[in-house]
């Protein structure tokens, strides 16, 4: 992996953080906004980001099955957390347990993406090795 593929790897990691705790500060911020209005400021400008930011990371070449896994169970996640937290909302061992098998989710996605990128490089190695075979067509 060269400096540059790594530092791209890093921007769509960084980008997708920032949609994750954009779409968690604006979720929050809607509940907030139930007793403060001024919060909807919040709640927009949090929502646009989110949205920036993971339109950004599909442009860095993340798959979109693996951005938004990963954005959704995150934010759904942190934000069971937070409210918790924040506004007293429940937060039961029962949904301790969801919260844990979302994020072993979200590992599994990312694994399952990691390999197949690999198997694609590898694919893609072995038939530039081999410029007489010929190329594969896909349907």
């Amino acid at each position: 992996m060269t400096r540059a593929t790594h530092v791209n790897g890093s921007r769509k990691w960084l980008f997708l953080v920032g949609a994750i705790a954009s779409e968690v500060a604006a979720t929050l911020a809607l509940r907030a906004a139930l007793d403060a209005r001024p919060w909807f400021v919040l709640v927009v400008a949090g929502y646009v980001a989110a949205f920036t930011m993971l339109a950004l990371v599909l442009r860095e070449g993340m798959p979109i099955g693996v951005a938004y896994g990963i954005w959704g169970a995150s934010g759904v996640a942190v934000t069971a957390v937070l409210a918790a937290l924040l506004f007293g909302d429940p937060l039961t061992w029962l949904m301790g347990l969801g919260v844990v098998a979302v994020a072993g989710g979200v590992m599994t996605v990312e694994l399952g993406a990691q390999r197949a990128a690999a198997a694609r490089e590898q694919a893609e190695a072995a038939s530039v090795s081999r410029p007489d075979a010929p190329e594969e067509t896909t349907p």
